[in-house]
């Protein structure tokens, strides 16, 4: 059986969603997944990104992870997406990325392709899913096949409980947190070798 692509996606801001990202992208891989680790773009201004130490060195810890492009999301099989929450949204960072994805969308280049997200708040009830869900809906725009953990494993249970998929308090991932997100990528990775099969 090929080997299914998976395309892991996040922003980051102070490297809470960099950590599941990377922790992701290594369980695709142990999993036997062709796995892309993809970045989105940095929109704030220079300014405010130096006006916060630990902003400024989250974005050069990421500086050799590339901008992911339309041709990572057109090459994908199944998508991993994982971004903090802004008032109960998910960051802008990530909605500009999702906002030049129409071309891709109106060629039906996103459709029929499995997918699932992960988030991060800075308290346990920071509107983690309603991000979620906000994200889903617009997966659901683009013909996506959703793929939340459910309540598929005890590990979800372990790690908050949350069936949308994994989400975690900010600097709070945790050996519980990896064992939940390697839960939810061998679903993304087991729906999308049944998609393309």
């Amino acid at each position: 059986m090929a080997k299914s692509k998976i395309l892991v996606i996040f922003y980051s801001t102070y490297g809470t969603n960099h950590a599941i990202a990377k922790s992701a992208a290594e369980a695709a891989e142990q999993a036997g997944a062709e796995v892309r680790l993809r970045r989105v773009a940095e929109t704030a201004p220079q300014a405010a990104i130096d006006s916060q130490d630990a902003w400024k060195q989250q974005v050069a810890k990421m500086a050799d992870i590339p901008v992911v492009s339309l041709d990572d999301m057109e090459w994908a099989e199944g998508y991993f997406f994982s971004c903090p929450t802004r008032f109960g949204s998910a960051a802008s960072q990530m909605r500009a990325f999702i906002d030049t994805l129409g071309g891709l969308w109106s060629q039906g280049k996103l459709a029929d392709k499995a997918i699932t997200a992960t988030s991060s708040a800075q308290n346990a009830h920071g509107g983690q899913e309603a991000t979620l869900l906000g994200l889903y809906t617009t997966f659901m725009h683009w013909g996506a096949i959703l793929v939340p953990p459910g309540y598929t494993d005890q590990v979800i249970y372990a790690s908050g409980g949350n069936p949308y998929g994994y989400s975690a308090s900010a600097g709070g991932f945790d050996d519980a947190g990896k064992a939940s997100v390697a839960h939810q990528v061998q679903r993304l990775i087991k729906v999308t070798q049944k998609l393309n099969a």
